[in-house]
């Protein structure tokens, strides 16, 4: 590899460590297990400067001079740069209350999972803990420095906030996250008594004070000064149109406007309909869309009964489609892929589920986290495309495998670059079916509502960001266009609300992903091969669309020309 480009990869990946220490922690990099995340402006400016050196010297290398690999490298480094530049200038910390991915439901649900491997690493998390209340007091310096900007938070995340934070410091110390945390196996009963002793007096001491402070600030500071339901999206923001145009980039790898993103998602639900007539007049014995809907929205015979029920469907498929990838898929990987509930505290607002990749030392499986809460919500018909998108073979086989591949620069090892991995998610609940592995046609039906369910995202994150569109109406139009249940499309709306842009992600990238598998399959004909095909959208780990298409289009030509050659 070019060494200099090496030493920037390096560099931009440290810098995103240093500045995530969590994070880090999670991806099993134990450098920073002592920090906990600074969120002052002072160090925001920091890593900005930092990632905007690191992105102006990776422009500067003429990719004429790279081979293969490096000019790929060096495309993710300016893309993967751009995005966290832009995300910096938007200064999200400002107004980021928030019941999905705010900073306090990231420590509870993501703390549990550090793993540490050795004694030192879990006296390091015992440090961490010290430094939580600090964290979360320069938290609240970031809101208020919001509020004297006029750039707030909406109302009801404010309000979900403190409910979830009231639970939190309502449950039992004993069951509090970071006492959560496993012990190595390099401690003995004695020190892991006092290594727990030792985490316990910092949860009294700085965990639950500073969570107590952060919410009293939220309620008493923060509440009054959020935005209503009719003014829930960035576009009410002074910079709004700016911090969207950004988060389109980021989590598209498109210079698209909102206009655009809004028309397709359109345009895709209204292509969906003939599907679900078809479908419908097979399971349900109808092809009115409007009773099609409201069946699979209302009727108790389509819905789950209990978690077991739900955690055993979800089991079920994820190990039907691990004993079937090695007919569609040439690279596997190695780390196992298992399944985890949502945690209590944060999963009534939660989505109906995540995934989590494996720990880069190994100490930790990929894990499916599946949301069992309020089972008779949750549908039978959707279950196993859920679990083909968040396990096998959708981002399970995804991320694990760009882990494990020879080579790569921990950047584009743990890179997220959403419209690959979430496109790619999107891609294999369709993609399950060719392989057979949904258990019957009423199974199929999630694949519609699923489809319906991020297609209506495209319209619903614009409607709302850039549209100027209400809760209210986000919350009806999914309504209207998708056989949603209530409680999820609330939670999705929500979702979209705190999580600007992100949502823009699934549609486009699964899109472009079946585009360019229909132009490979154009260009070679009978050579065209689905497991080659698989591989090399794989294999270079999660890349901007621009890349994915050159990437694949170079592999389609090299291929097609030698078998006419053989020929």
């Amino acid at each position: 590899m070019n060494q200099h480009l090496s030493d920037l990869a390096r560099r931009y990946w440290d810098t995103l460590m240093e500045a995530n220490p969590t994070t880090a922690a999670i991806l099993g990099d134990h450098r920073f297990a002592d920090q906990m995340e600074d969120g002052s402006r002072e160090a925001e400016d920091e890593v900005l400067a930092e990632l905007t050196s690191v992105r102006e010297a990776a422009a500067a290398i003429d990719p004429a001079t790279l081979d293969t690999e490096d000019r790929i490298t060096r495309h993710v480094l300016l893309f993967e740069a751009d995005g966290m530049i832009g995300e910096g200038m938007s200064r999200t910390a400002e107004y980021l209350v928030d019941p999905m991915i705010g900073p306090h439901i990231n420590l509870i649900t993501y703390i549990p999972q550090v793993q540490p491997t050795t004694s030192e690493q879990a006296a390091a998390l015992v440090v961490k803990a010290s430094k939580v209340g600090t964290s979360f007091d320069q938290a609240v310096g970031r809101l208020r420095q919001g509020v004297a900007n006029g750039r707030t938070p909406p109302r009801l995340a404010v309000e979900k906030v403190i409910g979830q934070l009231d639970a939190y410091l309502a449950s039992p110390i004993e069951s509090d996250p970071f006492l959560r945390i496993r012990p190595p196996e390099d401690m003995d009963d004695s020190a892991i008594a006092a290594w727990r002793d030792a985490m316990t007096e910092q949860v009294r001491a700085s965990v639950r004070p500073g969570l107590s402070r952060y919410r009293d600030a939220v309620a008493g500071e923060i509440a009054p000064a959020a935005r209503p339901q009719e003014k829930s999206g960035v576009c009410w923001l002074p910079d709004g149109e700016e911090v969207y145009t950004r988060a389109i980039y980021r989590y598209t790898s498109l210079d698209a406007s909102a206009e655009e993103i809004h028309q397709i998602g359109l345009d895709e639900i209204t292509s969906l309909e003939d599907e679900y007539r078809e479908l419908g007049g097979v399971v349900l014995g109808t092809g009115d869309l409007g009773e099609i809907y409201d069946r699979l929205r209302n009727d108790p015979a389509l819905r789950f009964e209990t978690s077991e029920q739900v955690k055993a469907a979800a089991q079920d498929a994820l190990d039907r489609a691990t004993a079937a990838v090695g007919d569609w898929f040439g690279i596997q990987p190695q780390a196992p892929c298992v399944l985890a509930e949502v945690p209590e505290v944060g999963a009534e607002d939660a989505p109906l589920a995540f995934y989590l990749p494996p720990a880069a030392d190994g100490s930790r499986p990929g894990t499916f986290f599946i949301n069992t809460t309020d089972p008779t919500t949750r549908t039978r018909y959707e279950s196993e495309a859920l679990a083909f998108h968040e396990g096998v073979p959708g981002h399970h086989l995804q991320l694990a495998i760009a882990q494990e591949v020879e080579g790569l620069p921990d950047f584009r090892k743990h890179g997220l670059v959403t419209v690959y991995v979430e496109g790619w998610g999107l891609y294999t609940e369709r993609l399950s079916s060719e392989m057979g592995l949904y258990s019957g046609d009423l199974e199929k039906m999630g694949i519609l509502s699923f489809d319906s369910w991020r297609a209506g995202r495209l319209v619903v994150d614009t409607g709302l960001h850039a549209l100027g569109w209400s809760r209210q109406q986000a919350i009806d139009y999914l309504t209207e266009n998708s056989p949603q249940a209530p409680n999820n499309i609330v939670n999705e709306v929500d979702r979209y609300i705190g999580y600007t842009g992100q949502a823009l992600a699934y549609k486009i990238g699964q899109r472009e992903i079946f585009r360019l598998r229909a132009e490979a399959q154009a260009t070679m004909g009978s050579a065209f091969d689905i497991k080659g095909f698989h591989d090399t959208v794989l294999e270079p780990g999660p890349v901007p669309l621009d890349l994915l298409g050159e990437l694949v289009r170079e592999w389609a030509c090299l291929l097609y020309t030698s078998d006419a050659a053989d020929d």
